[in-house]
């Protein structure tokens, strides 16, 4: 069996030790490298992660904040966060900036495992829309992509599409493109109700 390699990133010592020892009993082909937040998260110099387990709570910059950076180094890596703020507005939140799953915390380790083990054989599917109901979940599988989230700071910000557009070196087209889809996201027709929103959901600081 081909050797796996699994990111944790947590800032809790211990957790990151029992999460190691699970792993090693169950995954024995596993790698695990470990990180105590995003900053040497990014300093990882292995090209190719298989999983990534992001905790939301980290010193600096938060598991939700990083999800962006993340992909932007491993862009074909499954992210699962694997936290215990395991509210249904954090999950949606969590896989709307681009998270792969949401896993709590609570789960037994057994389940957890069981988890990574789908993720790594390309199962995506999401449960979490049988958790919370279906139509409250429906909207996650058009989530806001990492250059979504980069435009809706903006918009926030009060910026125009030509300024947005040369901030992010990208077309005045292609800004449009992404703001058509952010207001579709969240269900608003003006770029100030999706200032509004975005803030009252917490996607923008």
């Amino acid at each position: 069996m081909m050797n796996i390699r699994l990111l944790v990133i947590d800032d809790h010592s211990l957790f990151r030790s029992g999460l190691r020892v699970v792993l090693g009993a169950n995954m024995p082909h596993a790698e695990v490298i470990e990180a105590g937040s995003l900053n040497e998260a990014m300093q990882v110099a292995a090209k190719t992660i298989d999983a990534i387990l992001l905790d939301i709570k980290l010193p600096g910059l938060s598991g939700l904040e990083g999800i962006a950076l993340l992909k932007r180094k491993w862009p074909l890596t499954p992210i699962l966060v694997l936290s215990s703020q395991d509210e249904p507005e954090t999950v949606r939140l969590a896989l709307a900036r681009g998270a792969t799953r949401f896993i709590s915390k609570a789960e037994t380790s057994d389940n957890i495992v069981a988890i990574i083990n789908r993720i790594l054989r390309g199962d995506l599917s999401n449960p979490a829309e049988q958790e919370f109901g279906g139509g409250e979940m429906m909207g996650l599988h058009h989530h806001l992509t990492p250059r979504q989230c980069e435009v809706l700071d903006l918009v926030c910000q009060g910026m125009s599409n030509k300024l947005i557009a040369r901030q992010l070196a990208l077309s005045e087209h292609t800004v449009r493109g992404h703001v058509q889809a952010i207001l579709s996201f969240l269900q608003v027709s003006s770029r100030s109700e999706a200032a509004f929103a975005a803030r009252q959901r917490g996607l923008v600081g």
